[in-house]
């Protein structure tokens, strides 16, 4: 079967001359401001389950979308077609909208002087020549390893391989227009365990920009099979106040409360509980976030943001203390401030830990909770009360003593993270967060 994802039909100068097209639009009819984003998405997904092909997917999307600005009046048009005609047809739209959409005096792109004098190479872009043959083929030798992990692992839900390569342009009227391709690539794999009539679920995957940097797709296979094994003879907990100990690629989530809370959008808005913080100690005193948007090979990293503003390394918490929000231009001009290159997001923030890990960190609590895995979605970004249902093994004597669910962790966020009591150095590289295993030195843990 031949190679699938060709990276001859993406083209970098092909989507500027059609932003740069757009853009002339827009300029003829008379608009104020305008920007314009075109992307092409190429990737395919293969899922295996029980040795045999369940899904394969191709996909190759493209499209092009339009904002222009009259005054302080917004339009937006897109096209998934992107001849001449639909792009001019989609930019008319465009304007039309903007005629008839409320006046808003914090519209418009980002100040001139903040675009993008460098579009960097970061090193995202890394096909994967990989067929579909191929992929099916790994997508069953994970699934393999792990079924032949354990004769009490019974079942799967299957396993997929998938890579996606993309490139985006963008452009706007102060005469910026960059773009850069970026690929994606992951295996995962998904199995059922089954003990005296009980059955667990659970999982391991990898990702990584460049296919080399990826688990073996055995690894992965045979590490979902440990776990889910783990899960079984799970117990149930008595309500208890003790330590909980969040696996690292549970405490990027804990982390990432706190970075929508300073989000310029809950800012504004007047819904965070960490409102007007800056300048206030959030954490312990060895407790630093730093962004570090320009990382090689980053998931998270961009050389600048969707507004086209120039992206840079910063420090959001030092010393415990909060140093700055995360502001797009938009949201920046509702706070009187300053954007801090941050429209589409934060990118790559980095927890720096101490030199332990979740071992050490275990034996270190004595006794408690360690959290593997957390269910539904009971955190109030208003208010920072936090209750998740939680999956995971009880410690005792700084050792895993037995598996544990249907419990509830609960706090107040403000509150959990001055408890924080380490953070170790095992840091989960599969996402824009990077932060090791994460010690709390109390929380309630509801049970039966």
């Amino acid at each position: 079967m031949e190679t699938i994802v060709k990276r001859e039909s993406l083209g970098r100068a092909e989507l500027e001359s059609l932003v740069t097209l757009a853009l002339d639009e827009a300029r003829q009819l008379g608009v104020d401001q305008a920007e314009v984003v075109a992307s092409q998405d190429m990737g395919l997904t293969a899922t295996a389950r029980l040795g045999e092909v369940e899904s394969l997917e191709y996909t190759n999307d493209r499209g092009i979308g339009i904002t222009v600005f009259k005054g302080s009046r917004k339009g937006n048009a897109s096209t998934s077609v992107v001849s001449p005609e639909a792009i001019r047809e989609a930019v008319a739209k465009a304007c039309t909208f903007a005629n008839l959409t409320a006046e808003d005096k914090y519209a418009g792109l980002a100040d001139a002087e903040l675009m993008c004098k460098d579009v960097r190479d970061l090193d995202l872009d890394h096909p994967w020549e990989i067929d579909a043959d191929t992929a099916i083929a790994l997508a069953i030798e994970s699934e393999s390893a792990g079924l032949q992990h354990d004769k009490r692992v019974s079942n799967s839900e299957g396993a997929t391989v998938s890579t996606n390569r993309g490139v985006r342009a963008y452009g706007n009227t102060h005469g910026f227009v960059g773009s850069y391709t970026k690929t994606s690539h992951s295996i995962s794999c998904v199995l059922l365990a089954e003990s005296d009539g009980v059955m667990q679920r659970d999982y391991h995957y990898t990702t990584a920009r460049c296919a080399e940097d990826l688990e073996a797709a055995e690894a992965v296979g045979r590490l979902a099979g440990e776990k889910v094994i783990g899960r079984l003879g799970a117990r149930k907990l008595k309500t208890v106040r003790a330590p909980v100990l969040f696996i690292p690629e549970i405490s990027r989530g804990f982390i990432g409360h706190a970075i929508g809370a300073i989000a310029g959008g809950a800012q504004y808005r007047r819904s965070s509980f960490l409102l007007d913080a800056v300048g206030e100690k959030l954490f312990p005193d060895f407790v630093s976030i730093l962004e570090r948007p320009h990382l090689p090979r980053g998931l998270a990293s961009v050389p600048y943001d969707s507004e086209g503003v120039g992206t840079y390394d910063r420090d959001i918490v030092t010393d415990g203390v909060l140093r700055g929000y995360v502001l797009s231009s938009y949201s920046a001009r509702r706070l009187g401030m300053t954007t801090t290159a941050n429209a589409g997001g934060a990118q790559n923030l980095i927890v720096p830990g101490s030199r332990q890990d979740k071992e050490s960190l275990i034996s270190e609590m004595g006794a408690g909770l360690v959290v593997q895995e957390l269910i539904g979605q009971g955190v109030n970004g208003v208010t920072g009360d936090y209750s998740r249902g939680a999956v995971g093994h009880w410690v005792e004597n700084g050792e895993i003593a037995y598996p544990v669910h249907e419990v509830t962790i609960a706090g107040n966020l403000k509150d959990l993270y001055q408890r924080i009591a380490a953070i170790g150095d095992d840091q989960d590289m599969r996402g824009g967060i990077r932060c090791g295993s994460l010690l709390v030195d109390e929380m309630t843990i509801a049970g039966v």
